[in-house]
This record gives C-alpha cells, structure tokens and sequence, in this order.
C-alpha cells in the first residue's frame, strides 16, 4: 500500500488597489518557513491632470522582527520574490515623495511545498512534484496576468490624460491665436483713424 502525502499550500493571489498619499504600509502573515513570496505593484496614475511624470514610488519590505529584506526607490512598477527564513507578519512599506496621490495595486503570491514520504515505491513522487511545479507555475502565470493588466490600466490613465491635456493645450492656443487677431484688427483700425483724422486738420 502506498501512503505519500503531498501539501502543496497556495494561499492565492491576495490584490489590492489604494491611493497612496505618504506612507501606507501592508501587513501579511506568512504561516510557514521556507515559503517563496511573490509581491508585484504599479503606480497606475498619479492624482493630477496635468502631472505625467514617471517619478515612482518607494517600497521597503520588512521581516517579522522589523529588519529589512528589500528596497525599491523610484519605481512605477516592479516585480520581486523572496524565500520567507521565518514565519510571522511581514510589513510592505510605500512611500510616495511626490505631492500627488498615486493609485497604487499590489500583489502578493505565496506559495510553499513540503512532502512526507511513507512509501517504498518512489517512482510517484517525481510525477506529483512534477503536478505542484505545474500547479505552481498556473499561478505565476496568473499573477504575472494580473501584474500586466495593472501596467495595462496604467498607460491608459497615462494616455488619456496626455490626451486632455493635449485638447486643453490646443484649445487654448486657438483661443489666444484668435485674440491677438482680433487686437491687432483692433489697433490697425485705432491708427488708421487717428491718420485720418491728423490728415483732415
């Protein structure tokens, strides 16, 4: 009788989105050691229509006792992995520098893989390895998935505002190319009377 116990724990794709003013920090408890943390975040749009700047955020990630694993400075987007050497609350610290909001989305991935093994026969253990790789991989790709579409809405809120700003822009060139015509319609009819009437006396 073959007995193998295989836990292949996913805890899922844990998303959010928020605006950043400062400093805001997420919290997420990592229940075993040894797990592999998958963490992605876009700066999709800063909070002002005429700022289109690549400025970027700053993240610090934080083990359980306050000591510091990683830092990003400057980024819009980045994707990292860590191995988790102890279990516990692990802290994800953004900084925003610039004086606008920035919408922020953030993902963290976690995903851990031990086995216990009872049986004499050994030939099954590659394969189920092989089907938590698998497994595993399935939930890279949809991590990536939603990391992408996160770029995605970025550009967009990016491109629509260059895009405002840019009527914007052109309407108010017209608008000042139209009066000038008319001031300067204005000042050549102002001298050509004042001639006229020099000319009559």
């Amino acid at each position: 009788m073959i007995l193998m116990v295989v836990v292949l724990s996913m805890q899922g794709v844990i998303g959010i989105r928020f605006v950043l003013n400062k400093e805001e920090c997420v919290s997420y408890n990592v229940e075993y050691e040894g797990e592999t943390v998958h963490i992605s975040f876009v700066a999709i749009k800063a909070d002002a229509t005429w700022h289109y700047g690549d400025d970027g955020i700053d993240l610090m990630i934080k083990g359980p006792s306050g000591d510091p694993i990683h830092e990003f400075r400057d980024k819009t987007s980045e994707t990292y992995e860590f191995l988790a050497h102890r279990r516990g609350v692990y802290r994800f610290c953004f900084k925003n520098k610039s004086p606008y909001h920035e919408t922020v989305d953030f993902d963290v991935h976690v995903t851990h893989f031990f086995s216990n093994q009872h049986a004499k026969d050994e030939h099954f253990k590659p394969l189920l390895e092989q089907i938590s790789k698998l497994e595993d991989a399935l939930y890279n790709i949809q991590f990536e998935q939603h990391w992408l579409q996160a770029q995605s809405d970025r550009q967009t809120f990016v491109n629509e505002g260059m895009r405002r700003g840019a009527i914007q822009k052109a309407i108010l060139e017209s608008v000042a190319l139209i009066g000038s015509s008319v001031l300067q319609l204005y000042l050549l009819r102002r001298i050509f009377e004042h001639k006229r009437r020099i000319s009559r006396v």
